[in-house]
């Protein structure tokens, strides 16, 4: 499954993004392993600050892009295709694709790779005058 930004905004709520980002990975399982090297010396190019930059001020730095789920710290951009070391090595322009990229928090990440919804964050309640119920 190829997933994109364009398509990634037509769903309206956080939950329905999440499920379509999912990726259901496993804690512990490989990405770069040996080569992890190599997406270091990527995130921090000029080319992927320069990317990074334009994906905050596009989601106004909010998770997943939607607004009451602004972001104060922790900030993360997720590519919403999984990217390799070929793809690193050979300069593929998905890797910056603003249509291939996402703000998220730490913990929305986390859920995204490992497919634990209890991570993600939940809205807040309204409290109102009399309200005796706790959270």
């Amino acid at each position: 499954m190829h997933r994109t930004y364009s398509e990634l905004r037509s769903l309206s709520t956080f939950e329905e993004r999440f499920r379509y980002l999912a990726l259901r990975g496993k804690v512990g399982e490989a990405t770069f392993g040996f080569n992890r090297w190599i997406n270091q010396d990527f995130y921090t190019s000029h080319e992927w600050r320069n990317a990074r930059h334009g994906i905050i001020v596009r989601d106004n730095s909010c998770d997943l892009g939607i607004r009451g789920y602004e972001i104060h710290s922790g900030l993360y951009i997720h590519h919403l295709n999984p990217i390799t070391v070929e793809q690193i090595e050979s300069g593929d322009p998905c890797i910056i694709d603003p249509d291939n990229l996402i703000t998220v928090t730490h913990r929305t990440h986390n859920a995204i790779h490992y497919g634990d919804e209890r991570l993600l964050p939940r809205p807040l309640v309204d409290r109102r005058p009399g309200d005796t119920k706790l959270w």
